[in-house]
């Protein structure tokens, strides 16, 4: 099951378009059904709430996804916190062997490549298996979301089929 996880905290944010593009392409390249999406926008304040519901569903989605995609814009030089958030309230290795996408937006090329790498290392240390390399987009080509997400996963494409098959 491929799961996408947007990370921006303004509802159907530009990164959640992009991120539903690369989930789409690597459904489409791996022949599996339409992605599900997490938007964090969505749970709200019910972030913070113990035993929310939708929060619950969300983690155990995230849990048993095969392929992760996730994505976030960058604030003040990493990746939002109402990801982390949520990413924190997974058990140690909660996302063991998911090969995970990192996707990230940023204004300019080095805050992109810098969040990326954070995010990569953030759900490494959850126990996924990040693809490598990650999408990093600057603000000026978010316009074409879905040339970008196309341009990327068939840049990854064998070393990713390979790695989610695995």
């Amino acid at each position: 099951m491929i799961v996408v996880l947007s990370g921006n905290p303004r509802p159907h944010s530009r990164t959640l378009h992009l991120a539903e593009e690369v989930g789409a392409a690597l459904a489409d390249r791996l022949g599996q059904p339409v992605p599900h999406t997490i938007d964090v926008a969505a749970l709200g304040t019910r972030l913070l709430q113990t035993g929310d519901g939708a929060v619950a569903d969300a983690l155990g989605r995230l849990r048993r996804a095969s392929v992760l995609v996730v994505a976030t814009p960058t604030y003040k030089g990493t990746y939002t916190g109402v990801l982390k958030v949520l990413l924190d309230q997974l058990p140690a290795e909660g996302l063991k062997d998911v090969a995970a996408v990192t996707v990230v937006t940023a204004g300019i090329r080095p805050q992109a490549d810098a969040t990326e790498r954070h995010l990569r290392e953030l759900l490494g240390e959850l126990g996924a298996v990040p693809v490598t390399p990650g999408l990093a987009v600057v603000e000026s080509e978010l316009a074409n979301a879905g040339t970008a997400a196309a341009e990327y996963v068939a840049q990854v494409g064998d070393a990713f089929t390979a790695e989610a098959k695995a």
